[in-house]
């Protein structure tokens, strides 16, 4: 009887002659970590079940860029971990509410719709008036919707810096708006 490969062993033997068969392998020995991993940070079978499939074909996809510094099972999980830490960070920046048929919806009046496109375009004169590092980050806050943590890396900055340049700008902004229609 054959002795069983680690997963090292497996990767080095089997990516390249026969992939599926060390796909296979690794797939079944892990399969039920990483959804119980999945399953634990999301509390949702199926979100679990699609998140695992995905985990292991990007595993696999990047199988070449294991360089056996860990084992592959934290190498694996690591995958995993920020995988599922991704989906949930994007789940809820893009959180959506269902429209349910029962409920009606307005139109908004043209009075309001003449309001907010009034809004607006103070919004974007105030915008243009602040110094381009202030309007930067609040477009990285508001439009690319980038948490403080990816603005400060972005900027190569300290997150407390940017908590303040973003109140700071937003303050500027909220008082040009206020000022302008107190002007008009």
């Amino acid at each position: 009887m054959k002795p069983a490969l680690n997963d090292e062993e497996v990767i080095r033997q089997y990516r390249n002659t026969n992939p599926n068969e060390c796909f296979e392998l690794l797939y079944n020995r892990y399969v039920r970590k990483v959804y119980n991993r999945c399953y634990s940070m999301t509390k949702n079978s199926e979100q679990a079940q699609d998140y695992t499939h995905d985990i292991f074909l990007r595993m696999f996809a990047h199988l070449d860029r294991f360089q056996e510094r860990s084992s592959f099972s934290t190498w694996l999980y690591s995958i995993s971990y920020n995988y599922c830490i991704d989906q949930i960070k994007r789940s809820n920046r893009l959180a959506t509410t269902g429209l349910d048929q029962e409920t009606e919806y307005a139109v908004a009046q043209s009075a309001d719709g003449e309001s907010a496109e009034n809004n607006l375009q103070q919004l974007a004169k105030a915008m243009e008036s602040i110094a381009p590092q202030e309007a930067l980050i609040l477009r990285m806050k508001y439009q690319e919707g980038l948490d403080v943590l990816q603005i400060a890396k972005k900027l190569n900055l300290k997150e407390s810096a940017v908590k303040m340049r973003l109140k700071r700008s937003r303050d500027k902004v909220r008082t040009l708006c206020e000022a302008s229609l107190w002007a008009s």
